[in-house]
């Protein structure tokens, strides 16, 4: 083979070589451009916003919005759902003739809720507020519904029961107040509801601190004689 062969051939070879790994690149930057696009825009629904607690958008199920719905059949009036997300609660109920609020602290699943409930034509009915739950009060509302986390609902069983009114309802989903006694359950594993009357835990809250302001009483009385 002639000097002349070789170094086309060589030639050729560094020619292929070079066009591969263009095509590596390009595939490369297509598929890694493809997964931020991705990331960006799913991140704001995926990723929890900051909280006192830590709540990650976790959508409810057909079944859960089922069984709230169920559980509720007989109720009527204002209803707020606790860490909204994406809407699907405070929208059935709407379009089961409630007055239906959510509270969200991430503005992208509000925002979404609102396009949604339009979508759905129950805007009138429903409204969505960003905002962090532990500086809302709830008084207002005659039916509660929450999906949290066990690290919260202890503080949640305080504030909602200096809050609510003797008359309302609360729903718990996916995990149960730890010291309330429930009226009822609905559903069954990750789909269960438990609810709650506010006659009965304001009242053992009242006990409570009654019980506890009387012996605090009688200690410092005793600290005395």
């Amino acid at each position: 083979m002639s000097r002349d062969e070789l170094f086309g051939q060589f030639n050729g070879s560094v020619k292929e070589k070079s066009s591969r790994n263009t095509l590596g690149l390009v595939a490369t930057g297509l598929v890694g451009g493809s997964l931020v696009a991705l990331y960006s825009v799913a991140a704001p629904f995926v990723a929890p916003a900051l909280r006192k607690v830590c709540l990650p958008f976790v959508p409810a199920t057909t079944a859960q919005v089922e069984n709230v719905l169920k559980v509720l059949c007989a109720r009527s009036g204002t209803l707020v759902d606790i860490g909204s997300g994406d809407g699907r609660i405070v929208i059935a109920a709407a379009k089961h003739g409630f007055h239906a609020t959510g509270f969200e602290l991430n503005p992208w699943l509000v925002w979404y809720s609102r396009y949604k409930a339009w979508r759905e034509g129950v805007h009138r009915s429903t409204s969505f507020h960003i905002s962090d739950l532990w500086k809302v009060s709830f008084a207002q509302y005659s039916n509660v519904v929450i999906f949290g986390v066990p690290q919260m609902m202890d503080q949640l069983e305080l504030k909602l029961a200096r809050e609510l009114p003797s008359t309302a309802k609360v729903v718990a989903c996916r995990f149960p107040f730890p010291t309330w006694v429930p009226e009822h359950t609905a559903g069954e594993g990750i789909d269960t509801v438990w609810v709650y009357d506010a006659a009965t835990f304001k009242s053992n809250l009242h006990y409570g601190l009654t019980s506890n302001t009387t012996f605090a009483k009688q200690d410092s009385t005793d600290s005395h004689t």
